[in-house]
């Protein structure tokens, strides 16, 4: 769980950086479709920016920003593929994750999703283009990251039992295990009484002896010095 909340950590700040550059994405959009002679119809898919990037895109600012788009998409989809192998889900779970793979597929028509408060990200287009054409693409992706959020509230409230381990994490957690109480020796700060002890260990061992216990002065047969 806690490898999926930071993977939708980090996702959210890469579409933090991404909505800094919305005009730049919808330029580059537009640009596109005025070199496919596609002016008419609204964006309605992630498979069409897919197109517009990889037949109409001719600079390479608008290629940038069009596949920041794309990858951000992918990388959802690939976190929806983890959502759905850390447990076999609620109804209420299951709901969320399909909803989340309906909107993030390929041919999925996303021009009818507005995103509303607190997103403002519709607010930042002009009223034809909020209407027409780029409502539904700059909607997309934070619809997705909301009802991910929810999953993942929902998902934290279950049962530890529920949930799946991953092989490499159980791989990660056996290693950890083995090798966990010098890791932890090593890296937890030692206590005053813990040295006061590791050193009355030493002064029993042969090589701590001579430190320890200091050996009485060389006397001359007969006794005297």
């Amino acid at each position: 769980m806690n490898e999926v909340k930071e993977s939708l950590r980090n996702l959210e700040q890469k579409y933090k950086l991404f909505q800094q550059q919305q005009f730049t994405f919808i330029a580059a959009l537009e640009h596109c479709r005025e070199t496919a002679h596609d002016k008419i119809r609204p964006i309605t898919s992630i498979e069409q920016v897919q197109s517009y990037a990889d037949h109409h895109c001719n600079n390479a600012t608008d290629r940038r920003i069009l596949l920041m788009f794309l990858d951000t998409c992918a990388e959802l989809n690939k976190l929806c593929q983890c959502f759905e192998a850390l447990h076999s889900g609620t109804p209420v779970t299951n709901n969320l994750l399909e909803k989340c793979k309906t909107l993030v597929s390929q041919s999925n028509d996303l021009s009818s999703l507005r995103a509303k408060y607190p997103h403002d990200v519709v607010n930042h287009l002009s009223c034809d283009e909020a209407r027409n054409h780029y409502g539904g693409v700059v909607s997309l992706i934070p619809l997705i990251l909301d009802l991910m959020k929810e999953w993942v509230a929902h998902s934290e409230k279950l049962p530890r039992k529920v949930l799946h381990v991953s092989e490499p994490e159980a791989r990660r957690e056996a290693t950890a295990g083995t090798a966990g109480p010098s890791q932890t020796a090593d890296t937890r700060p030692r206590s005053r009484k813990h040295q006061c002890r590791q050193l009355r260990k030493d002064k029993l061992q042969p090589g701590g002896r001579d430190r320890g216990c200091p050996k009485p002065p060389w006397r001359p047969p007969g006794g005297k010095l």
